[in-house]
């Protein structure tokens, strides 16, 4: 029977060592819904999305995408894979190809697309995410906010149906980041499913429709962002939003 959640994360662990990272995370996405992680340094936010594509392997619990249980053992990884895009917070673009060959490479590779296909849709990618005017350029010639729309584009250009973004706009300077934001609000607002840890809370508060505190391994609290920020249930969630601001100088409301 088809599930209603695109995603469901059941009892996640994860250890590293001696330190447990994850402590029983269990997590239900919707098709088309956006979703923020927010939480301290160190407390498994980035280890969760990792799971979710297997770039970590969990010590226990089991994450489905639709019906695919990707915590299965003998399931095909490369195609669970380009069923989800991974967004890093530093770009992870290939320094030698420009942007053109950065978002294709992919669909030559992995889809077997030929060339011209490849390349119609990827210039069709960066246009989306305003970068056709760059198509030939290397990275070194782009701005962060620029690099990592590339690396937006190529993540989209596979066609996921799952976005993550892992702090993606953590290594950038503070006035390139809108830049971002406002290319994964236009994807939110297209429908796309996207889980999203950020510390970006003016755009988690507008944008997101639901927001996820995580602290030591565990979701503390989740609710829609009215709720969470305007009315939090927890004292360590108000604790952390308060801090958080005071950090970042930017209000959640």
């Amino acid at each position: 029977m088809a599930s209603e959640f695109l995603v469901r994360i059941h009892d996640l662990h994860k250890r590293y060592g001696h330190e447990e990272v994850l402590k029983g995370v269990s997590l239900n996405v919707r098709p088309g819904e956006t979703k923020a992680i927010i939480g301290p340094s160190g407390t498994g936010k980035s280890t969760m999305l990792r799971c979710i594509n297997r770039l970590t392997d969990p010590d226990q619990g089991q994450i489905w995408l639709e019906s695919t249980e990707v915590t299965a053992h003998g399931v095909d990884l490369n195609k669970i894979r380009q069923q989800i895009g991974f967004v890093f917070q530093d770009f992870n673009l290939f320094q030698h190809l420009t942007a053109l060959d950065n978002v294709r490479l992919g669909l030559m590779k992995v889809k077997n697309m030929p060339k011209d296909r490849a390349t119609e849709l990827a210039l069709y990618e960066l246009k989306r995410v305003g970068l056709e005017h760059k198509a030939n350029a290397y990275p070194n010639q782009l701005s962060g906010g620029q690099q990592q729309r590339v690396s937006i584009a190529r993540a989209l250009a596979m066609e996921p149906k799952l976005m993550l973004f892992d702090e993606p706009t953590s290594a950038l300077d503070p006035e390139l980041i809108g830049e971002v934001l406002k290319v994964m609000k236009t994807l939110a607002d297209e429908g796309m499913t996207m889980l999203i840890v950020t510390h970006e809370l003016g755009f988690a508060r507008s944008v997101c429709d639901e927001i996820i505190f995580m602290e030591k391994g565990f979701i503390v609290e989740q609710g829609s962002p009215e709720q969470l920020f305007n009315n939090p249930k927890q004292p360590r969630t108000r604790e952390f939003l308060s801090k958080l601001s005071e950090l970042y100088g930017e209000s959640p409301a």
